[in-house]
This record gives C-alpha cells, structure tokens and sequence, in this order.
C-alpha cells in the first residue's frame, strides 16, 4: 500500500505537545480522521488535542461526538496554547482560506484534497488523493497492524461513508480497501443510527429558500440562500441540487454576516469542482476540495466592492472559469 509511513509521524510528535487541528467548522470527515489519528498516536504514547476553529453546527456531526466518545475543542476553549506546540493539519492544508492560523508549530498535514497553491513546509506531509481523509487515517492501522477499537472503526467508517456519498463520489481503491478493513472492527448497527433523525426543523427554510432560487444552464444548478446558514448544510443543499436529473454541477451558496460561503458538487469526470472555484474566485476569494467537491468564501469587504449585483456577477466568474476547463 503506497503512502507515507505512520511512524515516521510517530517519532517526530513525540516529547512534544500535540494539537490535531480539523478544518474550520469541522464535518463528520474531518472530526472522524482526526478521532482516528489521535487514538492511532495514543497507542503509541504520543497525546494529542483535537481542535478546530468556528463552531460544530450540524445535528448529525455533534451526534457522532456523543455516540463515539469524541472530545474536540474549539480554539476559544483552549487557554494555553504555545508557539512552541506542535499542529497538525488534519482533513486540511496551509494556505488554504479554511485553515486558521493558530499558535504553534504546523509541523504535519494529513490530507486528502489536491494541492492548488504551495502548501506549507511540512516536516511530514501525507497528501494523498482519496474520497475521504478517513481512509489514510484508517491506513496508518492497517500499515502498522495497530489495534483498532470499535468507536474508532465506527467513526471512520462513518467519515468514508460521508464524505464519499456512500462510495459513490470520488471514491478510490484506498476507500475501498479501508472501508472493507474497518467492516470488521465497527458496530454496524451504531453506524446505521447515525443516519436517522439527521435534518433539523429549521433547515427546512434553507431547502425552501434553495428551491425558490434555483436556476440551471445546461446542466449547471445555481441557487443560493439569502440568509446564513451552517456551512454543512451548504454542503448537504449542493448534494441536494445535484440530485436534479438535470443538473451535473451543482454551485450553492448562502450570504452571511462575514461574506459568502460556497458548495459545489461535479458528477463530470472532466470538470473537477476544486479546480472550478479556485479559478472562478482566484482574485475575489478562496476556494478548493477535489474533483467530486469543494468549498468557497468571499469576505464581506469583497463583497460590498462587488455590489448589489452580486448574484449576476457570481454566476459569470463560473461559466467563465467553466469555459477554460479542459474538456
């Protein structure tokens, strides 16, 4: 099995303070791989704090904190954070506009999304191109034969599942291969109750607003919320749109006090989400994930520069940035 070596990681963390940092408003992906890691490095007496910056919004992603005994923090609940730390990134990479900078040494990088800009000079770097980044945390088990306990192999399973829609979206051989290897570690019956009772009541507002908004050219779905809105459940609204027999590429959005955040969703294997809004906010924003799914941002003062018009102007900076992708 290709990748990095987990030991190395190992030994670079140890004697040292570790934070396993998610990205900024952590999914059930993110939260999953970082719980596996952390239990991985345990075993081998290296503790670490799993921590995030934003806030844990969705229903489903608390859930699974309770259901697995997961204990994250967010950086405002962590005092006594030093520059001499050491952080790694986890489910997310440097420069990438969803990663905070934090006091510490950003030392490593487990991730599964493309490289688009430079990223940080890691002393360990395992980007590998997978569906989820739980399928290389569930690796560094198989490689090093580490026990795995059931909570572990649960909320993995969970996060691969996720993250690639059921393995269906952006799944490679590893997922496979890592789904198959947790299968027999996890509580099946756990993890088929982490997908009941998972939409809130006042998501609904958001599905209407979607609804009432959408627009599609060709096979590309628009729409947006004019009101804020958890960044999963802009996620969970672009699978919705893409859900449309009509609609092969899905571009959500939801204005909130601090700018717009954006979704999109590619059932195109030539057109690669990460790369369309990377090219299509270059300039304005940030924005970047794989070929299956992405996330965006546009700050407030951008906004406010854009105009009133925002909306029109949004969906041009797209169809350009289509355009130039090759066929």
């Amino acid at each position: 099995m290709q990748g990095k070596n987990p030991n190395e990681l190992i030994e670079l963390l140890k004697g040292h303070k570790v934070y396993l940092q998610t990205h900024n408003f952590p999914d059930p992906d993110a939260i999953a791989s970082a719980f596996g890691l952390q239990k991985f490095l345990e075993y081998y007496d290296v503790k670490s704090t799993i921590c995030y910056v934003g806030s844990i919004d969705r229903f489903n992603t608390r859930k699974m904190m309770d259901a697995f005994g997961i204990e994250i923090y967010s950086y405002e609940e962590i005092e006594n954070m030093q520059e001499s730390d050491y952080i790694v990134h986890v489910d997310c990479q440097k420069p990438n506009a969803n990663t905070t900078n934090l006091p510490g040494i950003e030392i490593g990088c487990v991730d599964h999304h493309p490289v688009f800009k430079k990223t940080e000079d890691y002393v360990y770097t395992d980007i590998t191109i997978t569906g989820a980044c739980a399928s290389i945390v569930a690796s560094y088990y198989y490689k090093t034969n580490t026990p795995m306990d059931e909570n572990v192999a649960t909320a993995l399973a969970y996060g691969i599942k996720m993250d690639t829609d059921d393995l269906i979206r952006g799944t490679t051989s590893l997922d496979m291969d890592m789904i198959a290897y947790v299968h027999n570690y996890a509580d099946w019956h756990k993890l088929h109750d982490m997908y009941s009772s998972t939409i809130e009541f006042h998501d609904l507002k958001a599905y209407a607003a979607a609804i009432e908004n959408i627009e599609v050219f060709d096979y590309v779905g628009f729409t947006y919320m004019p009101f804020e809105c958890p960044n999963s459940l802009v996620g969970i609204i672009s699978d919705f749109i893409l859900s449309l027999d009509v609609v092969d590429v899905a571009i959500v959005y939801s204005v909130n006090s601090s700018g717009i955040k954006f979704s999109v969703r590619s059932e195109r294997p030539e057109i690669d989400a990460g790369k369309l809004i990377f090219d299509a906010l270059s300039g304005i924003g940030s924005g970047g994930g794989h070929a299956a799914m992405a996330g965006g941002f546009i700050d407030d003062e951008t906004l406010k520069k854009i105009g009133r018009g925002y909306d029109g102007k949004i969906k041009e900076l797209f169809m350009q940035a289509l355009k130039k992708l090759p066929t």
